[in-house]
């Protein structure tokens, strides 16, 4: 008796992950239908250029999200005049079925042949990351001595303990349950406003989760070999990321110009969240001290930093 119970018991759990799993897929598809293209609209890449222009910069999205959760970044920097391009990653803002079928070295790939693609046009290129971006921004910079300036918006560089385990269980997780929400949605973005224009998923595969764990921790590696300027901006109120982990990515970084900056009332989407202004203007200032930087400057700004 005890173990027909059991099984009746595993059973039910079975089904209620299966349920579940395409409850999710329904509700994505619901949510954000994709166009003849076969992206969603509003998801597309954004490209702002600057005819002439010297000085441009690549913006990252989050793990799930699109470029339309930088595009007021976007609009200030390139109304500070930077040419800008926040291409839209593999997978990403396509139907659900297409980022489950996507991997961290595909999005990194895109994210090095968007920076080559400015480079072959701009002499002067920054990087900036949001969450995952974050990640990949961080791999970007890792081994580029010639980045001007680098941003890190709340970098995602370390998972919660429950996404780390989750990780680890992937393939099991992944028969049980094909699709699993990616949590804590609502907190993300706190203005109701923004969180209902978002176009985010809200929900992953467990392979993608691991993915997402083993590039965060490739790109905590890759810290001390930063030498580019660096401002790292993350929320008290992150939902995703705590406190230390900020910390921890200041402390590691081996640029010597450094910078953490804190903001409140905003989620981990700080982007277009409460105070996003205050972000992007943060991130333009950075960009401004150190992208028309002359080489004098940039050696000042460096004995200065020494000197502190």
């Amino acid at each position: 008796m005890i173990f027909v119970l059991a099984a009746a018991l595993i059973a039910g759990v079975c089904l209620w992950c299966v349920y579940s799993a395409h409850r999710l897929a329904r509700e994505a598809l619901t949510r954000h239908a994709v166009g003849s293209d076969g992206i969603i609209p509003g998801a597309a890449s954004i490209e702002l250029p600057v005819m002439d222009g010297q000085n441009a910069v690549l913006l990252l999205h989050g793990f799930g999200d699109t470029p339309q959760s930088l595009a007021y970044l976007a609009r200030e920097l390139h109304e500070r005049g930077y040419a800008v391009a926040a291409p839209l990653l593999a997978g990403h803002g396509r139907t659900l079925h297409a980022f489950a079928a996507s991997s961290a070295e595909q999005w990194l790939a895109d994210a090095r042949c968007a920076l080559d693609a400015l480079r072959a046009h701009y002499a002067h290129v920054g990087i900036v990351g949001l969450s995952m971006g974050g990640a990949l921004a961080t791999l970007l910079a890792a081994d580029d001595r010639e980045l001007p300036a680098l941003v890190l918006l709340a970098p995602y560089l370390r998972a919660k303990p429950l996404v780390r385990a989750l990780a680890r269980i992937h393939r099991v997780a992944g028969v049980l349950a094909p699709y699993v929400s990616s949590g804590e949605r609502a907190r993300s973005i706190l203005d109701p406003a923004e969180r209902a224009r978002a176009l985010s998923y809200g929900a992953a595969t467990p392979r993608l989760i691991a993915e997402l764990v083993a590039l965060a921790a490739r790109a905590r590696t890759a810290l001390p070999r930063i030498m580019a300027p660096t401002l790292v901006v993350q929320s008290r109120d992150d939902n995703r990321l705590a406190p230390a982990t900020a910390e921890h990515v200041l402390a590691t970084l081996g640029a010597r110009e450094k910078r953490l900056e804190w903001v409140r009332g905003a989620g981990h989407v700080l982007t277009v969240d409460y105070g996003y202004a205050q972000v992007s203007a943060m991130v333009g200032d950075w960009l401004d001290r150190f992208m028309h930087a002359t080489p004098d400057d940039a050696l000042s700004s460096q004995s200065d930093a020494q000197r502190s």
